[in-house]
């Protein structure tokens, strides 16, 4: 008896906007594992201020699924597709999604930021976050920047001063700028 055991991994599902909530509800109904990270999120309105549960990565949602049996996920109401090339479902990291769902376990302050392809790229050394990788916005408001790069999204992460983190930084003009002066020690910048 020959076992086929694959290893269901996360996949990015496009949806339509606004609905990512009750299209996580559809596919949890289904036996499926949907991830929708949620930011809280004050807005003003004429007579009274709101509090809102708003997606960290605006329409789109994670799930663990076999990319073999899509139909169910493609046909829930609201999905649009399945992240990927062509008709093939590419896999997400499971480091990136795991670094999301860390930082919204920890209730880190985080919302939504534009997919940043150049910056100072980081890794925390020590506290809560230790271990993960992102890159930095700024060094004044000690935000860090964590990109999905399958969606092309980025969140925003404030790294308060009551979970301290030790965060250390090498530009990636210095990283590639190191990996040519030890490739090629003879040639002056």
């Amino acid at each position: 008896m020959e076992q086929n055991e694959r290893k269901i991994q996360w996949y990015a599902i496009q949806v339509r906007s606004r609905s990512e909530i009750s299209t996580a509800q559809a596919l949890s109904g289904k036996g499926f594992e949907p991830f929708v990270p949620l930011y809280k999120s004050c807005r003003a309105w004429s007579d009274r201020k709101v509090e809102l549960e708003l997606p960290l990565f605006p329409g789109y949602i994670f799930c663990q699924f076999d990319p073999r049996i899509r139909l169910p996920i493609i046909t829930t109401p609201n999905v649009l597709r399945i992240v990927g090339t062509g008709k093939l479902p590419l896999p997400i990291e499971a480091a990136e999604i795991e670094a999301v769902q860390k930082i919204v376990q920890l209730k880190y302050q985080a919302k939504p930021h534009p997919f940043l392809m150049v910056g100072t790229r980081v890794v925390i050394e020590r506290g809560p976050l230790m271990g993960l990788e992102g890159i930095v916005k700024g060094y004044k408001n000690r935000l860090l920047i964590l990109s999905i790069g399958m969606v092309q999204q980025s969140i925003c992460v404030d790294l308060d001063e009551d979970r301290p983190a030790v965060v250390s930084a090498v530009s990636l003009s210095q990283r590639y700028a190191s990996l040519i002066a030890a490739r090629w020690p003879s040639v002056e910048n």
